[in-house]
């Protein structure tokens, strides 16, 4: 019999006959007392409630003292308001079975020469809370359950779960092989069907991408409905998510909106952001700049307070459109032969591969996970030999500190001085932060300047950062935002994140610029798109390269509906090659005409160039040349694409959607040669093309007859010009008739010098092959 067995048997046996506490006492020995019906050994003393005791009186004392500086009316009130919140906060128990069934539990009792203030499964070995309904249990021997047989069973089997669930994330966390994540899953999934919802969020998650669990969008919609009726943000904005993408569902905007909106009021980061991209672009609601200003930076704030001096994770953007055409080239990733590459020659000692691998392990990206271990070991590596730019790393590590390197201002400041000594910027900015906020040197707010200006000079961003921190707040410099606003945009062509949360802030508010509501969302909205949520983007594109492209679309979509452009670029791409088989085929070019819409809207050229191609041929439309020609000169127009220009040329040759103009046909031909190399053979072409054209369409716009009838030919060539044209005749025919027999003579006298020779084959060994 198992463990879980004897407890179940051992629980009922309690609770279907009660025996009185004289009864128990006479059955065991002195060395034991009964305790709630329970044996009670005495050398098994419980652990006690001193903790929560000392905060309920430290918290009463509090109030004491509050009390005392308040007149009698505002004491009374006070009094008034905290016994109405205790009665609504301490619902009075009753306890059921035991000694004392039916009667009210009493609080504080007192048990083992210790106050309890709530029950307390001490003394039982079945873990079911109990209570005394006297002040003195000893004495009294008054007892009865907390609660019944049932609520009992499962909160024994909500604390099982959540056991299960802590294993589970245990192995998931410490793991990065994916065969480890998988057992993981199996943990979690065991504690989801135990209805623990924090494991039912991220089965249902894993369910939804396919992420170590085999992918099924219906399991996955049913779980999303059952923590959206447990009120789940997560579960709220997943569910919206499904009725926006019309995955599992039919596709609903308005009830989209709903969950999104219930999902942003539960506190869901995610919901708050597809929120801010919806109001900004007006997906499903009227447009407003100032809602979604609300929305972003709502969710800008707690991206911006995860920022350390790193700058943040390294999003990567791969366009699947521009690797396909270019493999390798668009996407950034470094090859896996050109990293080991690197580690030998790091390994032979070469500093810039150590210095370099370094900050690759430190941020990660490109292909490269995040290691701090090894980007420890590699700037080590440098900075024995005597790099500035690995001794200014190694103090940024000691000075944020990690799992792996023990967080130190002392050793951090070591670092910072040797590298900013020898002119490094990021040396200088690290020292400079050690004088601005003190750690391991007293404040100084003129040296922190001095250095900051020495490394923003050099172009590190980190320095111009805080230089222009320093003028907003007026730290050590008096306050000037034109300044401020200067470096922040300094900072922000480096990448900081920091920066354009600063500049944001600043167009939010007016401070120091004009107040402009779509700048500070477009900064808000690269700063929330630096979320830790980006880290889907690379998730994504994994799947996808591994060949799953339904996982890979559904991420892409939740992305896209984060309002991230190269995400919906990218769904739009998937769906359009037709490789996602969960979508239907009669849906496919809809949903892609759709996010290639969205991703047009935000710039994208190849996007507005796939919305003129769709009109043109009614892929998930109906033909329409003119919306095709607008789509195409708006991308001619504003990003001056090559392609756009050409097709232009083609719709003004054959007048579809516009008037037929060769001359503005050869004008967008030769706009499209000059805008792109690529772009002159298929020109040329077209204009070979265009001039065969242009003529027979000037022969056949004229009369041949009539030309002829006009030109006088005694004037054009004189009077005798009959005579000149039968000499000329005359010459011609003759040189034809001399060059007829020169032929003639020819042929014989060839044959009969040269005897035709018999070909022979050659041998076989040098037979070409066949």
């Amino acid at each position: 019999m198992s463990l879980l067995d004897e407890e179940g048997n051992q629980d009922e046996s309690l609770d279907s006959k009660t025996l009185s506490a004289e009864d128990q006492v006479k059955d065991h020995s002195t060395g034991t007392r009964v305790v709630a019906g329970q044996i009670f050994l005495e050398s098994g003393k419980s652990d006690s409630q001193s903790e929560n005791e000392e905060n309920f009186h430290s918290q009463e004392e509090e109030k004491e003292n509050s009390l005392e500086e308040l007149n009698s009316l505002e004491m009374s009130n006070l009094l008034n308001k905290d016994l109405e919140e205790a009665e609504v906060q301490s619902p009075v128990l009753t306890a059921i079975g035991g000694t004392a069934d039916g009667e009210p539990c009493h609080f504080p009792f007192l048990f083992m020469e210790k106050e309890y203030a709530e029950c307390t499964a001490d003394g039982r070995e079945d873990g079911r809370l109990w209570c005394a309904t006297t002040y003195d249990y000893k004495k009294d021997q008054k007892w009865g359950f907390c609660e019944s047989e049932e609520q009992s069973n499962k909160r024994r089997q909500m604390q099982e779960a959540e056991d299960v669930y802590q294993i589970g994330m245990k192995i998931l966390n410490e793991s990065s092989k994916k065969a480890q994540k998988k057992v993981a899953y199996q943990y979690l999934l065991k504690a989801a069907d135990m209805n623990h919802t924090k494991a039912m969020e991220k089965v249902s998650y894993a369910l939804l991408f396919g992420d170590y669990l085999k992918q099924n969008i219906q399991s996955s919609k049913e779980l999303f409905e059952k923590l959206t009726e447990e009120g789940s943000p997560k579960g709220q904005m997943a569910l919206g998510f499904l009725y926006a993408s019309g995955l599992g569902v039919n596709s609903s905007q308005a009830k989209a909106l709903v969950y999104y909106t219930f999902g942003a009021l539960g506190g869901n980061l995610i919901a708050h952001m597809i929120l801010g991209y919806r109001y900004w672009a007006g997906i499903g609601v009227l447009q407003s700049c100032e809602s979604a200003l609300t929305h972003y930076r709502l969710v800008a704030n707690h991206v911006a307070s995860d920022i350390s001096l790193t700058g943040g994770t390294v999003v990567q953007r791969i366009r699947l459109a521009d690797e396909v055409e270019n493999p390798g080239m668009a996407s950034g990733m470094l090859e896996e032969d050109l990293i080991q590459y690197y580690q030998f020659l790091a390994e032979k000692g070469d500093v810039q591969a150590q210095v370099g691998l370094g900050q690759l392990h430190l941020h990660g990206g490109r292909g490269v996970e995040q290691n701090h271990q090894r980007a420890f070991e590699y700037f080590n590596q440098a900075a024995n030999a005597g790099n500035s730019h690995a001794m200014a790393f190694l103090g940024k590590m000691y000075s944020e500190g990690s799992d792996v390197v023990p967080q130190s201002n002392e050793t951090a400041l070591q670092y910072f001085k040797k590298a900013a000594d020898m002119g490094n910027p990021v040396g200088q900015s690290g020292l400079g932060m050690a004088y601005l906020y003190g750690r391991g040197v007293p404040v100084n707010y003129e040296l922190a300047l001095k250095y900051f200006q020495k490394a923003a000079e050099q172009g590190w961003v980190d320095g111009q950062l805080q230089l222009g921190s320093m003028y907003y707040n007026g730290i050590g410099v008096k306050k000037d935002y034109k300044q401020a606003l200067k470096y922040f945009n300094l900072a922000s062509q480096g990448g900081h994140i920091l920066a354009f949360y600063n500049l944001a802030q600043m167009h939010a508010t007016g401070t120091g610029v004009m107040r402009s509501c779509h700048t500070a969302v477009e900064l808000f909205k690269n700063v929330c798109e630096r979320g830790r949520w980006s880290e889907r983007l690379m998730t994504a594109y994994n799947s996808y390269k591994d060949g799953d492209s339904n996982s890979a679309v559904v991420q892409y979509l939740l992305l896209a509906e984060q309002g991230y452009e190269v995400a919906q670029s990218n769904a739009a791409f998937i769906l359009d090659q037709k490789e996602a088989s969960i979508v239907g085929e009669n849906e496919t070019y809809p949903r892609a005409l759709l996010h290639w819409n969205r991703a047009a809207s935000q710039g994208y050229t190849v996007a507005r160039i796939k919305l003129g191609d769709y009109h043109f041929y009614g892929f998930g439309t109906d033909v329409d040349y003119e919306t095709a020609f607008i789509h195409y000169r708006l991308a001619s127009e504003q990003q001056h694409s090559a392609q756009a220009m050409f097709n232009l040329g083609y719709m003004h040759e054959k007048g579809l959607g516009i008037k037929q103009d060769i001359h503005l046909a050869k004008r967008f031909y030769d706009m499209a040669a000059e805008a792109s190399p690529d772009a002159q053979v298929p020109v040329f072409l077209a204009l070979c093309k265009l001039g065969v054209i242009y003529s027979l369409q000037y022969i056949r716009e004229i009369n041949i007859r009539e030309v002829f009838s006009h030109i006088d030919m005694d004037q054009l060539l004189g009077p005798e010009w009959d005579l000149y044209l039968m000499t000329i005749i005359a010459l011609l025919l003759g040189t034809i008739i001399a060059y007829r027999q020169r032929q003639h003579q020819a042929i014989p006298r060839a044959a009969g010098l040269r005897p035709a020779v018999p070909q022979q084959e050659p041998p076989p060994e040098h037979q070409p092959p066949q």
